[in-house]
């Protein structure tokens, strides 16, 4: 049973990523699903969340406008399209899903949410 974010690698400013979480062993059509980075340095920060069922995505400030949360239950996987990448938005990238008892169609970026955490993917944006 494990998360899996893949995707990440070396952008110049501007340009874009798609990150992918997967899920193996388990089903996450039924979670809600959350995204956060870490810089070096800094504490975990909660970038955007996914409710079941495509409950309506929450954005962090810092990046409303430029990442975009989606989900593909058939592939049980979900999606973080990240464009006009900053250097401030390097930093590790992890997904999350929370306990059951907790899912809702709405979700959460708050990290204290979730207690199940797949290993991240590195993303640096740097010219």
């Amino acid at each position: 049973v494990q998360l899996q974010a893949s995707g990440g690698g070396l952008v110049q400013p501007g340009g874009s990523l798609r990150l992918s979480c997967t899920a193996s062993g388990f089903t996450l059509a039924y979670y809600e699903v959350g995204w956060f980075r870490q810089a070096p340095g800094k504490g975990r920060e909660g970038v955007s969340c996914i409710g079941k069922d495509d409950g309506r995505p929450l954005y962090g400030d810092s990046v409303k406008g430029r990442f975009t949360i989606s989900r593909d239950d058939a592939k049980n996987t979900i999606y973080l399209q990240m464009d006009g990448l900053e250097p401030e938005d390097t930093a590790i990238y992890f997904c999350a899903t929370p306990p059951l008892s907790l899912v809702s169609s709405s979700c959460s970026t708050q990290e204290h949410h979730y207690n199940f955490w797949g290993q991240g993917t590195l993303v640096t944006v740097s010219s």
